[in-house]
């Protein structure tokens, strides 16, 4: 139990035990020397001795205490946060060297280690940007080449989720909801009619051609189903001949190792690496989740660890009232700018498709989620997703008495953010979710690999933040309320 307190409060209770020590010593000796003296001896001023030891032992130890804190516990916590950094996420956090003056020859030796084994990872990272360049132009035919193919085409696992699809499938699968890895097909086209077509194509192990109905009962789709084996298959929309515009081209967007993964567990026992997150935003009309409205709402997802290229929702929201002056300027949102956007009970419901089976993230979670919660019984959305706040998971890598501001955290984790971006809902989403892709790896190394071991250590941070997560986490976000 010991063990799991941080450094910093193990050495103020190595104080408190000193000076309770040191009192009870005291008043022993006391004690003794009052027992041996001569009978009748008032025991006042014995007591009074050691209520005065006492307060001035106390405030001596408080003293050394202070400085020890300050010019050692508080220089190992952050030459510490440094070198995880270093070591997981490749972050160069430099220690001031006046504040490491008193740890002595300490972090010039953990930067000497640090810098050697730079010098070996800069080697293997040249090699894998090699490869990846390589990939990337092999990735930019293959997504020219389906560009041009006049149809939609997706691939989905044996679990019957998306594992890959092109620019035109994103197309069609909007008409019914947010294109998304990992999605099952089920949150798209009614799922007898996909069942008894997944049924034949196992069956048969040739191609299968069948009519989809889209969940929304408003469209049809004639398609081909592609066997691939191990039970994973490539859907080709027949009748569907999407035409992108070139600013509407977007990237072939897919994750191959969605078809070797394992069934997911229960999200408790789920390492975070291999959770499904959304990070948003929201920008307001004010600071009062009760009485303010949501103007701007921004979204990124994040799949095994990165953020996935093209899976974005952005969109203005129509609060129905005026913009006050002293908000706009702050986020610079004006009432032209929402003129004519969807209200917010609309992007509501975009933005439930959007987040289904993900962990939502935000930073300063209970703010953000008041919006959504108080849309509950107007929209017949239940917001039950399990959630992460990165203010928490600073704390909880950094220590409580650090700077856990959005600006703060990106300044430590070397992320840049645009100042024309900073307070717009989507440019915040992506600042969030490049912290929890960065957060991930330091997490991991102070041994907090699942779901329930983040959330476990998050709570330790309460009197921070509130924790929105219900105390069994749910696996996914559940039917819609009726």
């Amino acid at each position: 139990m010991f063990t799991r307190l941080s450094l910093r409060l193990r050495i103020f209770l190595f104080f408190a035990f000193l000076a309770a020590g040191a009192a009870v010593i005291a008043g022993a000796a006391l004690w003794f020397g009052w027992s041996r003296a001569e009978p009748g001896l008032p025991l006042g001023p014995f007591v009074t001795a050691l209520i005065a030891f006492a307060f001035m032992n106390t405030g001596l130890l408080v003293a050394i205490w202070l400085l020890f804190d300050e010019n050692v516990a508080k220089p190992i916590d952050r030459l510490a946060a440094s070198l995880r950094l270093r070591a997981h996420s490749g972050v160069d956090l430099t220690l001031d060297p006046e504040t490491a003056k008193y740890l002595g020859d300490l972090a010039p030796a953990a930067r000497a280690v640090a810098t050697t084994l730079e010098s070996g990872v800069l080697d293997v990272a040249a090699q894998v940007a090699d490869e990846t360049e390589r990939l990337k132009s092999e990735t930019e035919r293959l997504t020219a080449l389906l560009t041009e193919i006049p149809v939609a085409t997706l691939l989905a696992n044996r679990r019957n989720e998306i594992v890959l699809y092109d620019g035109q499938a994103a197309a069609l699968l909007g008409r019914i909801g947010c294109a998304r890895l990992k999605a099952p097909l089920t949150d798209y086209f009614v799922k007898d009619a996909l069942d008894a077509a997944i049924a034949a194509l196992r069956e048969a192990e040739a191609e299968v051609e069948t009519t989809l109905t889209a969940v929304n009962d408003t469209d049809s789709y004639d398609v081909t189903l592609k066997p691939l084996g191990a039970g994973d298959y490539m859907l080709v929309f027949r009748s569907e001949a999407v035409a992108l515009a070139p600013e509407e081209q977007r990237p072939l967007v897919y994750d191959f190792s969605l078809l070797d993964a394992a069934a997911t567990p229960e999200i408790d026992a789920t390492p975070i690496r291999d959770l499904c997150f959304v990070a948003f935003d929201t920008e307001t009309t004010g600071l009062s989740p009760e009485t303010d409205d949501v103007i701007q709402l921004g979204a990124v997802r994040v799949l095994k660890g990165r953020i996935v290229a093209g899976e974005i929702l952005d969109s203005y929201v129509d609060p129905d009232r005026p913009i006050p002056p002293a908000s706009t300027r702050v986020h610079g949102i004006s009432d032209a700018d929402v003129a004519g956007a969807p209200d917010f009970g609309t992007i509501c419901q975009e933005f439930h498709h959007f987040a289904g089976g993900a962990v939502l993230v935000a930073h300063n979670a209970p703010f953000d989620l008041a919006f959504l919660k108080r849309e509950e019984a107007a929209t017949g959305l239940r917001w039950a997703h399990p959630v992460l706040d990165t203010v928490l998971l600073s704390a909880v890598v950094f220590g409580v008495t650090e700077q856990h501001s959005l600006d703060a955290l990106c300044e430590r984790l070397a992320i840049k953010i645009a100042s024309e971006r900073r307070h717009t809902a989507l440019g915040d989403a992506e600042a969030t979710a490049e912290a929890l892709v960065r957060l991930i790896p330091l997490l991991e190394g102070k041994g907090l690999v699942t779901f329930a071991d983040v959330v476990a250590e998050t709570r330790r941070h309460g009197r921070l933040l509130q924790d929105m997560n219900p105390t069994a986490a749910p696996t996914d976000s559940g039917p819609p309320a009726s």
